[in-house]
């Protein structure tokens, strides 16, 4: 059986220790340029969605075709999750980013300059697809931080890349009100092409982990899928973590009016509180590295079940900031404990375990923002919290009954 061969690898192999010789590469400079790049290209990503009413302003005649912004971009990072961050395995990661980046930068600046709906849909999606950059970014990262350092390096470039996505709406929303909806997208282009810049300085190369052809690369996820318990258990776990903690970015709006009289405006400023919760989660990086990413897994499962306890429970804004502080800390803490656990099992498929990981994230996110809404329609808030609480209980269910079984077969 060919050693490329995704099935021929035993444990034992599939666990020995990876080239030593690119550690060297992560210094705290690149890993920095690293951790603010995901957070660009994935601010990309959500810019769309506060400027909706904008857009159906400018094109007052193609109000459907401009609906479906949103949901080609989402569409659009979907399909480059699934068909493009595999490659990362195949072809030198530094070419790949950089590519996927200039691309970004022109679907940004088509969308700027968009004189009609349907370019606005076409460059959405394309956003969507060359956006998903920042996934290419996230195994390379882990790559070139070698085992010793995996947890604190991937919490790092996490932090940028979730404060992208709570940011992203802030930044849109505010510079499409002040500027107008075009100038985010000019901003958006600006700032990629500088992160372009900033990677081809410091951007290390890599060396192609397997020679496999596009179509036995794909097929390969499958075996990945079937072969890694391990992978299944995380990723099933990360997305019940997901699903609550997007569910209850869904509907946080809903409740700051409902509460407390405030607007769309302070819901995006929230993202900013969020991010507050985030910035902390490398801390839980290093514990992982030091003491095993499985206890910290527990950990942030729990912490979102107290965060959901705070938020039911403690009707104020101060409660709710506080909710949203351990609601965000737990889920990174999880996130960044469970990609230490992927990145682990086979040094040479770190793209395709992140494509099939992050996949099953998102799935459970989109479940978690539809069950969230519907929570909330049928009982409001407190069902809602309910519902976001049930999907973190779902997450350490999972967790416990496999270390249980781990345990247990360690006994046998």
């Amino acid at each position: 059986m060919s050693p490329n061969t995704v099935g021929s690898e035993s444990p034992a192999q599939s666990a020995a220790p990876e080239e030593p010789g690119l550690t060297h590469h992560l210094d705290s400079s690149l890993l920095m340029v690293m951790a603010v790049a995901c957070g660009v290209f994935v601010a990309n990503i959500y810019y769309n969605q506060p400027i909706l009413e904008l857009l159906q302003q400018a094109f007052p005649r193609s109000v459907g075709l401009v609906n479906l912004v949103p949901t080609a971009t989402q569409l659009g990072f979907a399909c480059g999750l699934f068909f493009l961050v595999p490659l990362g395995d195949r072809i030198d990661r530094r070419k790949l980013i950089l590519g996927q980046t200039a691309v970004l930068v022109v679907a940004l600046v088509c969308l700027a300059a968009a004189p009609n709906a349907w370019l606005l849909v076409v460059a959405s999606a394309v956003v969507g697809i060359s956006g998903s950059v920042a996934q290419q970014v996230v195994p390379f990262a882990a790559e070139l931080a070698g085992s010793n350092r995996r947890g604190q390096v991937v919490g790092t470039v996490m932090s940028g890349l979730l404060c992208g996505i709570l940011l992203g709406r802030a930044v849109g929303g505010f510079t499409a009100d002040h500027w107008g909806w075009r100038a985010t997208f000019w901003l958006g282009a600006a700032m990629t092409a500088i992160i372009w810049v900033m990677l081809l300085v410091k951007l290390p190369h890599s060396e192609p982990k397997t020679s496999h052809s596009y179509f036995r690369l794909m097929k390969s996820l499958i075996e990945l899928w079937r072969e890694e318990p391990s992978l299944r258990r995380a990723t099933c776990i990360q997305a019940a973590m997901f699903g609550s903690f997007i569910g209850l970015w869904t509907i946080l709006a809903l409740r700051l009016h409902e509460a407390f009289g405030l607007g769309a405006d302070v819901a995006g400023l929230m993202g900013i509180v969020g991010a507050a919760g985030i910035l902390i989660a490398p801390l839980a990086g290093r514990v992982a590295d030091r003491r095993g990413p499985h206890a910290v897994i527990g950990l942030g499962c729990l912490i979102m079940l107290l965060s959901y306890a705070v938020l039911g429970l403690w009707g104020s804004l101060v409660g709710l900031i506080v909710g949203i502080i351990l609601l965000d800390f737990g889920e990174q803490s999880a996130l960044i404990s469970n990609q230490h656990v992927v990145y682990a099992l086979r040094p040479e498929a770190r793209s395709r375990l992140n494509t099939l990981f992050m996949s099953g994230m998102f799935v459970g996110g989109a479940a978690g923002s539809w069950g969230a809404s519907l929570s909330w329609r049928l009982g409001g808030w407190h069902t809602a919290c309910i519902f976001g609480s049930a999907l973190a209980l779902l997450g350490f269910v999972l967790h416990f009954s496999g270390r249980l079984a781990a345990y247990g077969t360690t006994r046998s």
